[in-house]
């Protein structure tokens, strides 16, 4: 508990320095913290997930569809759902450059998984054209809040995006498995460790498998997903 204490002291310190006074998202006075506590209460937490892929599963266990074929990953954490108000702060970081707002998402994420055995955390790449276009990758920006705050290792060469895929959000969910094939490589040699995989959104889970296959290519022994926001996927 007292790792978990300062965790929350150390980022909030961090934040305060970066942040204004008021609310990220309804702009009311919130004294030091990033979101007032209305807002705070307000965003789309979820219980009784898939320990796996963190979609709904009743009763938090391991779902139908990570039975049928599990995936390469080995466990999901996911914040929160990819809901309004949330969904707002996500599209602030990615299109707006708030890079302030990857600082909460990080601490946050500390917070919820501090005590997991990890020895490396690597932020999911953007392909090389795509990260000139955008300037920043958004991934890298929360994991190295997480990696500061844990003290685990930060390994933004450990995997490479080596295809520019066709947008996710663009293709039917049928489509996406496919479009990730082999869209990632993993030149380092990862004999036997645990790695968390750091993204922003989750929606079908096809980017997040394919990197996971890569990183277990060069010898990761377990890889598990920690997210900001996961999209609730309908049957």
């Amino acid at each position: 508990m007292g790792h978990f204490q300062n965790i929350a002291r150390r980022g909030a310190a961090f934040l305060s320095a970066l942040l204004t006074q008021d609310c990220a998202l309804c702009a009311a006075p919130s004294g030091p913290r990033f979101l007032c506590e209305p807002c705070t209460r307000d965003l789309p937490c979820s219980d009784d997930v898939c320990p796996q892929c963190a979609n709904p599963s009743p009763g938090g266990q391991v779902c139908g569809s990570c039975l049928t074929q599990s995936p390469h990953y080995d466990a999901t954490t996911a914040l929160w759902r990819y809901e309004f108000p949330l969904d707002r702060l996500i599209v602030a970081l990615k299109y707006g450059e708030r890079l302030a707002f990857a600082a909460y998402f990080g601490q946050t994420m500390a917070t919820t998984v501090v005590g997991r055995k990890v020895d490396l955390v690597v932020p999911m790449p953007l392909h090389p054209d795509r990260l000139r276009e955008r300037g920043f990758n958004q991934a890298v920006e929360i994991s190295r809040s997480v990696s500061r705050l844990l003290g685990i290792p930060q390994r933004t060469d450990a995997l490479i995006r080596v295809r520019d895929t066709a947008s996710q959000a663009e293709l039917p969910l049928a489509e996406r498995t496919r479009n990730m094939r082999d869209a990632f490589l993993c030149l380092s040699d990862l004999k036997d460790l645990s790695v968390a995989l750091v993204d922003d959104v989750m929606t079908s889970g096809a980017t997040l498998n394919e990197a996971a296959r890569a990183l277990k290519r060069a010898g990761a022994a377990h890889v598990e997903n920690w997210i900001v926001a996961r999209t609730v996927l309908k049957e």
